[in-house]
């Protein structure tokens, strides 16, 4: 079982059905208790796609730098300098694992953030050139958004579609492109359904006109090899806390010569392009992090494949009417994504929970609004078939015992729901 996710807690259902934990000490206010236990646990975490803990060599790592080598990095004192080396030493560790220069990387707080950096920054920094952007259907959230913005600033925004697997066609990237197109963005490796896209090829059809390509990396960096220069990328997003560093760090990317403005000004800081005070801690867990990943990528690919191979294997003969979302071969090592007929991926997600497996749905990252997942109904999926989506992500910590226990537990919540499921199989 993974550490980290060993607590104490309290969980029951309110009033609509809501499971709800409470840490370990916290009082029970609430009336509205249909069912509690009091337990010490450890859950079978299976959403290393939305996070990682971080690991405790990183922990270690950054632990000198918040009460000993606590400088400001723009200070000229010795304090400072020490932070800056720090700082800069960080720098290079992270373009090494992509084949980047070290002045090529600008720290920045969130993948969020350096997405926002790479598309309107570009954009608005090449207006003058041409107003058109090219992004695939099943980008994040963040980009998808950013790319709404943009429109709103006068620009156009072709989104290409992906095949039944959420694969792009290079082909389309190349017809797609026209005189006044300045960027294109797609994404590595999908979040939700852990396609890997053809990075290179999309990247030499951009080169060969000259336009910049950014690619959202955020799930691949540190998972399967990555090398800017072979595969033609411009600029490039990546996250700490996916990759078990800390929250509050990540990176962009930025081809030297690439025309890209800034969007928060100040002081000065990153060349320029992010002003604000270094979170030096966090950007070396960030590092050291990235070391880790480096020296481990091989084993681990070789060892969550494997791992994830049984899952989907087991999921697919041990439950009638699923179905694997996305290629069964061109997928990240570490991600199964699938949807169940008559049942909800909601209920499925709080069930697992209640069986101790932390999981989510395919439309994670809309999960407050309740809409099925653009990513999905990009791949053909209907918007109820959508919403009986599940994704099981692994991670560092995943062992085949815990395999084995979902491929236990999830057969009985599905047959479970499908009894009281108001969407009914035609007989």
């Amino acid at each position: 079982m993974n550490p980290h996710t060993k607590r104490a807690h309290i969980s029951y259902f309110g009033a609509k059905g809501t499971s709800v934990r409470y840490g370990v000490g916290v009082k029970k206010t609430s009336k509205k208790i249909y069912r509690a236990h009091k337990d010490l646990c450890a859950s079978v975490y299976m959403d290393y796609a939305a996070t990682t803990p971080v690991d405790p060599r990183v922990v270690k790592a950054m632990q000198p730098f918040f009460s000993e080598k606590f400088g400001n990095t723009m200070s000229l004192h010795s304090f400072g300098q020490e932070a800056k080396a720090a700082l800069e030493e960080s720098r290079e560790v992270v373009a090494n694992l992509i084949g980047a220069r070290p002045n090529e990387i600008i720290f920045t707080s969130s993948a969020t953030e350096s997405n926002n950096l790479a598309l309107k920054g570009v954009a608005l920094a090449n207006k003058n050139k041409g107003k058109h952007i090219i992004i695939s259907s099943i980008e994040h959230p963040c980009v998808m958004e950013s790319a709404k913005w943009l429109e709103t600033m006068g620009f156009k925004v072709t989104r290409l579609p992906v095949d039944k697997y959420g694969l792009i066609n290079p082909l389309d990237v190349k017809k797609t492109i026209r005189k006044d197109t300045i960027l294109v963005s797609v994404i590595h490796a999908s979040n939700e359904i852990g396609m890997i896209q053809p990075i290179e090829k999309i990247g030499k059809a951009c080169k060969n006109k000259g336009i910049y390509f950014h690619t959202d990396a955020v799930q691949s960096f540190g998972k399967i090899p990555i090398d800017v220069k072979k595969m033609n990328i411009d600029l490039l997003t990546a996250s700490s806390h996916k990759m078990y560093g800390p929250k509050g760090a990540a990176a962009l990317f930025v081809r030297e010569g690439t025309k890209i403005q800034p969007l928060i000004h100040g002081g000065g800081q990153e060349a320029g392009l992010r002003s604000s005070t270094v979170n030096v801690p966090a950007i070396v867990g960030f590092a050291e992090a990235c070391k880790i990943c480096q020296k481990e990528m091989q084993k681990e690919k070789r060892r969550l494949t494997k791992l994830r191979n049984k899952l989907i294997k087991g999921v697919l003969e041990k439950i009638e009417s699923s179905h694997l979302n996305g290629h069964p071969r061109k997928r990240l090592p570490n991600n199964a994504n699938f949807w169940f007929e008559f049942v909800e991926g909601e209920s499925i997600v709080i069930q697992l929970d209640l069986a101790g497996v932390a999981a989510s749905t395919g439309s994670a990252c809309s999960s407050v609004k309740l809409e099925p997942s653009h990513v999905l109904l990009a791949i053909g999926l209907r918007p109820q078939e959508a919403h009986g989506s599940l994704r099981l992500t692994l991670g560092r910590w995943t062992k085949e015992s815990e395999i084995n226990y979902v491929l236990k537990v999830l057969p009985q919540i599905i047959k479970k729901l499908r009894k009281i499921s108001p969407f009914k199989k035609n007989e």
